[in-house]
């Protein structure tokens, strides 16, 4: 039996670090939904899918969702985004949100019910294997995630399988200019915040 390449082996102990800190996230309350989201849509939303935000942008209002379209938030958290592509595409339409940690699954899952939203599902997985079969999603959105993917090559090989030959991308994220110190890239805490 051989051993796994050190490159893998780092991939794995990065997402076992930020599955572990956003895990413990999910039980904490944030207020940047706040700087992001309209008060009517924040008024519309659980509080709890509010104080667990923890995105960057809007990718829902940037996205121009329309009615009937199937929606993939990846590393959808406590929902926020999630829900507000399930009001946008309407009953014909279905979002799905996609989480590596048990506990934000868990979170937006109360949250839809919370809300009554039934076109909406939450799977548990990574963004480097999406659980979801070639070309059935209209629109992928997702809201300072990116950044935590140690194989970003990976994550878009896999968001352009599960995308429909029309379909769009729109990511909402922290871009770097630059190289990190080796120090910096290759510490895992630093990468969960």
């Amino acid at each position: 039996m051989s051993a796994e390449p050190k490159e893998s082996q780092s991939h794995d102990r990065l997402q076992a670090v930020v599955r572990e800190a956003y895990a413990e996230r999910a039980g904490r309350t944030w207020q940047v939904a706040e700087t992001i989201y309209s008060p009517d849509e924040l008024a519309s939303l659980p509080p709890a899918a509010v104080t667990s935000a923890l995105g960057l942008d809007h990718p829902v209002r940037a996205a121009h969702l329309q009615a009937g379209e199937t929606v993939l938030d990846l590393g959808c958290g406590g929902g926020i985004d999630t829900l507000l592509a399930a009001w946008a595409v309407g009953p014909s339409g279905h979002a799905i949100g996609l989480d590596m940690t048990h506990e934000m699954i868990e979170l937006a899952q109360a949250n839809a019910k919370t809300q009554g939203v039934t076109n909406v599902r939450f799977l548990q997985g990574t963004m480097e294997a999406i659980p979801l079969p070639d070309h059935t999603v209209d629109v992928v959105i997702s809201n300072g995630v990116f950044n935590l993917a140690a194989d970003k090559d990976r994550v878009f090989a896999e968001v352009w399988r599960v995308l429909r030959p029309s379909g769009r991308l729109v990511v909402a994220d922290m871009v770097l200019g630059g190289d990190l110190p080796a120090a910096v890239r290759d510490d895992p805490q630093l990468w969960s915040g």
